[in-house]
């Protein structure tokens, strides 16, 4: 071969074609990626809006605007106000309970004393015949005793005494101490100056 592959090659005119077409930039390190510095490409950064200029808008899930505000000194005071209503109910029955306990408890001495004074000293009798009516706690009640009962039971030397639901034949005597202790468990006593006929001239011992 007369001329060497070089010079063929010249002839041609492919070599100079190759030496006359640019070459690619060298770039170090990654290669950029396509979208790299476009607005809203894959190689910008999150955030970014066109332009190059960041996004304003915070990353994330969006929120929604605050309607929060600070309240005012009259939400301030009337919550203050509804707080101590509050504290004042609750130190009320707190209190009413602890007056309801009390009561109780008095009540239940009150019963005990009552019943140990009334132990084997009650006249009721088994076989007594004659009922006496009264009134007591708003409704006509009754007990049976024998003729000379009643005749006591009417001039106040006897007396009724309401214990456990059942209604106790007592002395006067016996019925003035209980009276002491709980008035409200004498069921009946006549005073010496009304005995006779009652005030609406109904006679005292009439039995119905």
């Amino acid at each position: 071969m007369g001329d060497s592959l070089r010079d063929q090659l010249l002839k041609s005119g492919i070599v100079k074609q190759v030496r006359d077409e640019p070459r690619p930039p060298q770039t170090h390190g990654k290669t950029a990626s396509s979208g790299a510095g476009k607005p809203g490409g894959k190689g910008g950064k999150p955030g970014d809006r066109a332009g190059g200029r960041p996004d304003p808008r915070p990353s994330g899930r969006p929120h929604a605007p605050s309607n929060d505000r600070p309240r005012d000194q009259a939400e301030i005071d009337l919550a203050r106000a509804y707080a101590m209503r509050a504290q004042v109910e609750a130190a009320e029955r707190k209190r009413a309970e602890q007056e309801a306990a009390e009561q109780a408890r008095i009540k239940r001495e009150r019963k005990a004393q009552v019943q140990q004074l009334l132990e084997g000293r009650a006249l009721n009798k088994v076989d007594a015949d004659q009922a006496r009516h009264f009134e007591y706690g708003g409704k006509i009640r009754r007990i049976y005793v024998d003729a000379a009962q009643l005749v006591a039971l009417n001039a106040g030397e006897l007396g009724v005494i309401q214990l456990a639901g059942h209604y106790v034949l007592v002395t006067r005597e016996l019925a003035e101490q209980v009276r002491a202790i709980d008035a409200g468990v004498v069921a009946l006593l006549v005073s010496p100056g009304e005995a006779g006929e009652a005030d609406d001239g109904v006679p005292a011992d009439l039995i119905w």
